[in-house]
């Protein structure tokens, strides 16, 4: 196959995409991170129509984001609750947040803000692992190196 007929780039970002790159997931992981993990606080908070957002918390479940507990037998009922996966995504969350606030809209409704355990508003910032220093986006060089497989453990 040419170049020319190359399918689209496959890459880990689109494959995150895939699973929560999309408005109703988003909005679903953000009120699970405030808190509210019942179906009902969900759909009224994020507005999304009910076959949408069953949809969207089955495909986060299914991928291990979210998991389904029940928290009554009579009559069932459940919650949902972040796994491992889908607390790893906070700093992801919070930075779009921060970007929302700064360069999306004028006035926020809800001015949301973290707590870090150190007990100071948190202000998500990206650095170098390496050397240190904030990352602005405009001191980063694209590495087209295919990307090594993901490790485990």
């Amino acid at each position: 196959m040419s170049k020319k007929e190359a399918g689209p780039r496959v890459c880990s970002l689109a494959a995150a995409l895939e699973l929560v790159g999309e408005k109703w997931s988003l909005l679903v992981l953000r009120e699970v991170f405030y808190g509210v993990r019942r179906f009902e606080g969900i759909a009224q908070n994020t507005g999304a129509p009910r076959d949408v957002l069953t949809t969207r918390l089955r495909k986060l479940s299914d991928a291990g984001v979210l998991q389904r507990v029940q928290y009554s037998e009579r009559p069932p009922r459940s919650e949902y609750q972040l796994t491992q996966a889908g607390l790893e995504l906070a700093p992801t969350l919070l930075t779009l947040l921060q970007w929302g606030q700064r360069w999306a809209t004028d006035v926020p409704a809800t001015r949301a803000a973290f707590i870090h355990d150190c007990g100071e508003h948190l202000q998500s910032v990206l650095t170098c692992r390496a050397c240190g220093r904030h990352v602005t986006g405009t001191d980063l060089k694209l590495d087209r190196e295919e990307d090594p497989p993901p490790t485990t453990g």
